[in-house]
């Protein structure tokens, strides 16, 4: 599952006609560098919301063959776009990706394939050091413990990757709502986990982070 339904107030007139996921990041549409990421795991359906710009994004996903699940009306936030997008995705864990960031290292979904053990998790998140990311602004989002277990804290940014388990969306009655409402009742079972990546991280959330994130481009694999 792709996020590619907000609105991406924050790049200001860039998203005035164009949905955030088409920006481009040296010459290639933010959309089409994660999508290079899940193609390279295989899974058996791609899918991604849509919601702003529907009809551009959703020509996008056409020419692509990722599969749309729209959301008009109002936008379902990520977990409500999880649950809505179910149908579509089929039973089982799900890898979830945010399409406005940048990777630079090792394909992040590979790494959490490696590491889900779905007998102690329900969800394996993606960390990032705050000393490996740039263009962010505040602090992390998350503390492991020493078993891999996640709390919230701020020793690592949540990458906006993840594998997990979608039997708990059902015991969700809201139709709009946040992952974070999922993952503290994980953290309450003990069951949230997250992985600290080992490259260079960039988010590409504000006009100035598209100069950053090529930049980052350049640099050698960590």
């Amino acid at each position: 599952m792709i996020f590619a339904a907000g609105f991406g107030t924050r790049m200001g007139a860039l998203t005035r006609e164009c949905p955030k996921p088409l920006i481009e990041v040296a010459g290639k549409p933010l959309f089409d560098h994660a999508l290079a990421l899940v193609r390279d795991v295989a899974p058996r359906r791609i899918v991604a919301n849509t919601h702003y710009r529907a009809d551009r994004m959703e020509a996008h996903l056409a020419a692509r063959g990722v599969t749309a699940s729209p959301e008009p009306g109002e936008i379902l936030d990520t977990g409500g776009g999880l649950k809505a997008a179910l149908p579509l995705l089929g039973t089982g864990p799900v890898f979830t990706l945010n399409p406005d960031v940048i990777w630079r290292g090792p394909n992040p979904l590979r790494l959490l394939r490696e590491a889900w053990d779905p007998a102690r998790m329900d969800a394996l998140l993606l960390g990032v050091p705050p000393d490996r990311a740039r263009g962010r602004r505040g602090g992390g989002d998350f503390d492991i413990d020493d078993g891999g277990r996640a709390r919230r804290g701020s020793g690592l940014i949540y990458g906006g990757a993840q594998i997990l388990r979608t039997e708990g969306l059902a015991d969700i009655a809201d139709r709009v709502f946040s992952l974070n409402l999922l993952w503290d009742r994980m953290i309450g079972a003990q069951r949230l986990y997250l992985l600290e990546y080992p490259g260079m991280w960039c988010d590409v959330g504000r006009p100035e982070g598209i100069a950053m994130a090529e930049a980052l481009l350049e640099e050698p694999n960590v």
